[in-house]
């Protein structure tokens, strides 16, 4: 079979009938991302006059949350060792103050809502509704054009405009991304791929703050979506994650009676007792996104430790380790649809069968590629500007342990009462960003499903 062939056929699909799969809701986390692409010697003369020992203790174990310049950096040298991504709420203002002093190369939008809701409503032309904790002028600027709506109560009514038209001016939720290419060299440090660690430096997102239109109003705003996927639950920590939690559970209801298939997209969540309560809340979503570094902590509280290091023992990761913690997730939570992206190949393990999961699955990589190559898509024609980006031939080793392991055939496989799909991605050697494509091949499979289904 030639993946090459199986790529090209899937565009035109999924174009032609994205437009169909109605409005998709996008909650909770907007913010605005200032991108610093790391430079080694500025960065290691910042590790010398912090401290290089100090800085060194967090290399190879993350602090829960940033309390000082050490740990800043030590954290940003945890994820260019590993060449993957970690975010942590940045507590002191002092630390606050020293990245504001260290700058950054460009703004842009952030937040896995907000970066969804510009690929979905600007570029894809799919009408969204987005959750916006603060709206600045800022804010609102950095929002395409399209059919992006946020809700707003006037003299006792709804109303849908755009964030642009919202007319507040609210405080700028700033998160700090610094990023790094494949071969970045720190000291002995060498960055295996190409990533970035990200210091959150805002005050609502962390929190999970929900507009009072969300809590007040959220039946009347699910009414009319089809869809919804929800993000930006990682920061929350065993101090404040019970009252966000609990909105966000009658939200779940709420979609849940109107049928709406909801999609959690998980990201790095360092506190224990949140990871639990989500795996606890998990049988009320549709579908869950992770990457390998996601997966082993949630089998981490799960009790599967051994299978926890398993996911993080090679690279690229085993998917017969990640096959078998997708099974023991789906059949703890009752989730229907685990969506595994790694760098070089995805897996789809569903509780319903057809090659429409797969070719989502397609799309979804060619759309994560026209980002690295192209830096932004700006319409859906732009995915089709990837198609030239190669196939990743490290993946054929993945594949033939899935066609020896499962009998898989063209990318699908029947496992313990499931359909596992997979593909092989397309690497773009040097991207020209990281931030947001994680966002970009989650958002684009899921709607993508729907659009081919």
């Amino acid at each position: 079979m030639l993946w090459g062939e199986l790529y090209a056929s899937v565009f035109e699909r999924v174009k032609s009938s994205i437009g169909n799969t109605g409005r998709v809701l996008l909650a909770y986390n907007t913010n605005i991302d200032a991108v610093k692409y790391l430079g080694r010697k500025d960065l290691e003369e910042r590790v010398e006059k912090a401290g290089k020992d100090e800085v060194f203790r967090y290399i190879d174990s993350l602090p829960g949350r940033i309390e000082n310049v050490p740990q800043l950096l030590g954290s940003i040298l945890w994820s260019v060792k590993r060449g993957k991504a970690a975010e942590l709420f940045v507590e002191s203002c002092s630390t606050r103050f020293y990245m504001k002093r260290w700058g950054w190369d460009e703004l842009r939008m952030g937040g896995q809502a907000g970066i969804m809701a510009n690929l979905l409503g600007g570029a894809y032309g799919v009408p969204v509704i987005v959750h916006i904790p603060q709206l600045s002028n800022l804010q609102a600027s950095l929002f395409k054009g399209g059919p992006i709506y946020t809700p707003k109560a006037e003299n006792g009514k709804l109303r849908f405009v755009h964030p642009r038209d919202f007319a507040g001016d609210e405080e700028n939720c700033l998160h700090y991304i610094y990023e790094f290419p494949r071969g970045f060299r720190v000291f002995e440090v060498e960055a295996p791929r190409e990533n970035r660690f990200i210091g959150s430096a805002d005050d609502y997102n962390p929190n999970v703050y929900i507009r009072a239109e969300f809590k007040e109003r959220f039946g009347e705003i699910a009414e009319g979506v089809e869809l919804a996927i929800i993000s930006g639950l990682q920061a929350l920590t065993a101090e404040n994650y019970r009252e966000p939690l609990e909105v966000i559970e009658g939200h779940l209801e709420t979609l849940n009676e109107l049928e709406i298939p909801v999609h959690l997209e998980f990201a790095f969540t360092p506190d224990e007792t949140v990871r639990k309560a989500l795996l606890g809340l998990l049988g009320k979503f549709w579908s869950v996104g992770l990457n390998e570094v996601e997966l082993a902590s949630v089998m981490d509280v799960m009790g599967e430790k051994s299978l926890a290091e398993k996911l993080l023992a090679r690279d690229p990761v085993d998917p017969i380790a990640v096959t078998e913690a997708m099974i023991k997730l789906a059949e703890r939570t009752g989730v229907r649809r685990i969506h595994f992206h790694t760098y070089g190949y995805y897996l789809a393990l569903t509780d319903y069968r057809g090659e429409f999961v797969r070719d989502a699955l397609l799309f979804s990589a060619l759309a994560a590629a026209a980002k690295a190559k192209l830096g932004d898509v700006r319409s859906i024609d732009d995915v089709i500007r990837a198609m030239d980006v190669p196939v990743n031939e490290k993946a054929k080793p993945v594949e033939d342990a899935l066609v020896k392991e499962y009998g898989m055939k063209n990318g699908i496989a029947e496992v313990n009462g499931y359909q596992l799909a997979f593909i092989p991605t397309k690497i773009v050697m040097k991207p020209k960003s990281t931030v947001g494509i994680g966002d970009t091949i989650s958002s684009s499979a899921f709607v993508g499903e729907f659009a081919l289904h």
